[in-house]
């Protein structure tokens, strides 16, 4: 009889006996997947008796998947339907239903399934078992649960077909949609596994995806991660002894060798069938969908991640889209990324990222977290771990470092106001980067984050996009900006599209490209700059020179950023993952003040990227020619990109341009590009007169209540010192958590 690992233990065994296992059945003789399969599984049955359990709307294949998977196997299938309920009520579940109604029907069925006991076994679900909350319990401890997810158009496509009309819960004046559609609260709420099923695929494909998901959710071992500076002998010895999951680089942040980490084996692929399932989702299943391929369920469990993604972008969001893509004018389209409570791009991944580090920490150690901004991070960050559950923030806290003259006045009072009684805004008489490169050298500093654990039990972590968790909410909104033109008809699915972006420190351009990778159909991600347009240079040839270059300030102080972490990230990945190559790429960088790519690398660059930059000037004048012509008012920093695209694009696709913050955020500079001749410099006098204009978007509703309630409070500023930065923070951490 065949048995399902125990899930964990397996984490603990050590690799090779799998990969001496497989490479034997390799060399001697060419073997099929499923013959690897079902070896694999028989030589170590004695490890579990777990059953497999698919779980699915009616119609979803549930029993034909079930049986080619327990064929497949060589073990026992059961199909509650059939096998269960018919038997034990001695009536077809048609009849059952047509009894004794719906309410009694469900209970029924989950008395049935209380009453049932196997192992080893491949079990396919009805539709309406996971209603029951006690039979599913009970059935959930043996096995592993897979959720058959079919598309919703798909499902009642087939039950028209079948004429299917008994479904529990179908009644007058209650349609098949909205009966499916209120059943995936409870299918999100009991599965461990979801395996995508398209409207034309096989069940012996989906089949095949079950058992690849089986073993996914079994073996943790293979979504590691390693450092962008990590070389490849070292991998195979020190890394081997010391392997890094999820839930370790959430809270380490950076890698010791100050690298950044990167998933070993890259970023799983989606098919265009599944890209194309996700057509009809809403913004926060598409979310659940990609960040459960990119987060192991040892690491946070799928039910867990479901619940997570819903609280961060529920009722934060002023938009219901949370996303929406707002056609501009001929082939350019807006991704808008400002409706989230502070106004930027960066709540995306902010009101979702503490939630992960808060579930992901071990619960014997405090953490405080260090954050650089340009701007809208601060805010964001704030705001979001704000919102933790009190007995988080007793452990969690945060500071928050930007340069003091370096932000416009209402991100500062945004700043200042977000503060809360475990996060802290402090302003810093320098630059972003030399916030960025002073926390890099603490994170790597052994002697003080030593003392630090052993003084105070307060270990440090990251969370600016050098965190990985921060870039995986936003390849969601890239790949979800695609899906809804296709949804609206603006393009079929597989028609390409170009982005554009405007880039600082490359986090949302790198995002983008991962978001290619994973089967989005980017043509060219367009970089946008503005006066510090070391990357457009970079990206034109291949040479990253700061030498001579000051941060100038613009009317775009987010990407005013001359050091562009992320970049170290793609360049690991075009690079063929050669750890010693980013070393002294960087390096160089830090010691020399530039580098160069070799040739073949600059080539490979040049197929994904294109970059231009804007003077200030033409911003504001981007700002004004749009109201003019639409009424609708550009932030800064989507101006610079606008004006990019517009130089840039060929116009044989559409282009999706990220409005990366709302232009409240940016109100002298906005009511500059009007030609408002007085300005006030009250910020919140400066809202008002924007909202005058009843332009689009309308003034952001989170950004002038905050400026209503806090005013400009009060906020520690220190010296461009590293030694001071330190210092504060020992203070800090003394103050909150001793």
């Amino acid at each position: 009889m065949f048995h399902i690992l125990p899930y964990q233990p397996l984490r603990l065994m050590t690799q090779n006996s799998l990969s001496s296992m497989c490479l034997k059945l390799m060399l001697s003789r060419p073997v099929a997947f499923a013959q690897i399969w079902k070896s694999w599984f028989s030589s170590h049955s004695l490890l579990g008796k777990k059953n497999i359990i698919l779980m699915g709307p009616p119609g979803a294949g549930k029993t034909t998947t079930g049986r080619i998977v327990g064929q497949k196997l060589g073990c026992p299938v059961i199909d509650i339907d059939d096998d269960v309920l018919e038997t034990t009520w001695n009536m077809s579940v048609s009849e059952k239903l047509r009894d004794v109604g719906y309410e009694e029907f469900l209970e029924e069925e989950g008395k049935a399934l209380l009453k049932f006991s196997a192992s080893g076994s491949v079990i396919s679900l009805s539709g309406s078992n996971p209603m029951h909350a006690a039979g599913m319990q009970y059935i959930k401890q043996n096995g592993i649960v897979v959720y058959l997810d079919v598309p919703t158009a798909v499902i009642m496509g087939r039950l028209k077909s079948k004429q299917m009309d008994r479904i529990v819960g179908l009644s007058p004046g209650i349609s098949l949609k909205d009966v499916l559609q209120f059943r995936k609260q409870f299918y999100k709420r009991w599965f461990d596994i979801r395996v995508l099923c398209g409207g034309d695929v096989a069940a012996e494909v989906v089949a095949e995806k079950v058992l690849d998901a089986v073993k996914r959710y079994q073996d943790s071992e293979l979504e590691t991660f390693i450092s962008t500076r990590s070389s490849r002998s070292r991998r195979s010895t020190e890394e081997d002894s010391h392997k890094l999951y999820f839930s370790d680089v959430v809270t380490q942040g950076l890698a010791l060798d100050g690298g950044l980490f990167v998933p070993e084996r890259g970023l799983t692929k989606f098919t265009a069938e599944e890209w194309q399932g996700l057509i009809e989702a809403t913004y926060t299943e598409r979310a659940q969908v990609i960040l459960e391929r990119c987060i192991h369920p040892a690491d946070i469990p799928a039910s867990k991640l479901v619940e997570i993604i819903e609280t961060a972008y529920g009722e934060n969001f002023s938009c219901s889209k949370v996303a929406p893509v707002r056609h501009l004018a001929g082939n350019q389209f807006l991704l808008e990324l400002f409706h989230g409570p502070t106004a930027s791009f960066k709540d995306f991944a902010l009101q979702l990222v503490p939630h992960l580090f808060a579930y992901c920490i071990p619960r014997s150690c405090n953490y405080l977290i260090l954050v650089a901004t340009s701007g809208d991070t601060g805010s964001a960050v704030l705001d979001g771990f704000s919102r933790l559950r009190d007995t988080d923030k007793q452990r969690i806290a945060l500071v928050n470092f930007f340069p003091e003259d370096g932000v416009s006045p209402i991100q500062k009072s945004q700043m200042i106001g977000c503060q809360k009684e475990n996060a802290w805004s402090v302003g810093v008489k320098s630059d972003f980067d030399f916030c960025q490169t002073a926390i890099k050298q603490i994170f790597t500093n052994s002697d003080f984050t030593g003392f630090l654990t052993v003084e105070y039990g307060t270990a440090l972590a990251a969370a600016n996009s050098i965190n990985w968790a921060r870039l995986l909410p936003q390849i969601v909104y890239h790949a979800s900006a695609y899906l809804d033109l296709v949804h609206q008809g603006i393009i079929s699915f597989g028609s390409p599209v170009d982005v554009c972006i405007p880039t600082g420190n490359f986090g949302n351009m790198l995002a983008a490209l991962y978001a290619k990778m994973m089967g989005i159909p980017i043509r060219k991600c367009i970089c946008a700059s503005n006066e510090n347009n070391v990357l457009t240079d970079f990206i034109r040839t291949g040479v990253y020179d700061l030498r001579g270059r000051k941060l100038i300030s613009s009317f775009s102080p987010a990407v005013d950023i001359l050091k562009s972490s992320n970049l170290e990230r793609y360049l690991h990945l075009i690079g063929n993952e050669d750890g010693q190559l980013v070393t002294q790429l960087f390096n160089q960088l830090e010691n020399q003040g530039h580098f160069q790519l070799q040739k073949d690398l600059l080539g490979k660059l040049q197929q994904d990227l294109v970059a231009g930059w804007c003077s200030g000037e033409d911003c504001l004048a981007a700002i004004h020619s749009v109201y003019s012509t639409t009424g609708y008012i550009l932030d800064t920093h989507t101006a610079v990109a606008k004006v990019v695209a517009d130089r840039l694009q060929d116009r044989t696709c559409p282009i999706i341009i990220s409005s990366t913050a709302h232009y409240s955020k940016f109100a002298p500079a906005i009511l500059r590009a009007l030609r408002i001749a007085e300005i006030n410099q009250n910020p919140l006098s400066q809202l008002h007169l924007l909202s005058s204009y009843s332009a689009l978007p309308p003034i952001h509703w989170g950004l002038l209540e905050t400026l209503k309630k806090t005013g400009n409070g009060d906020h520690h500023v220190c010296a461009a010192d590293i030694s001071v930065l330190m210092s504060h923070i020992e203070t800090l951490i003394q103050n909150h958590f001793m």
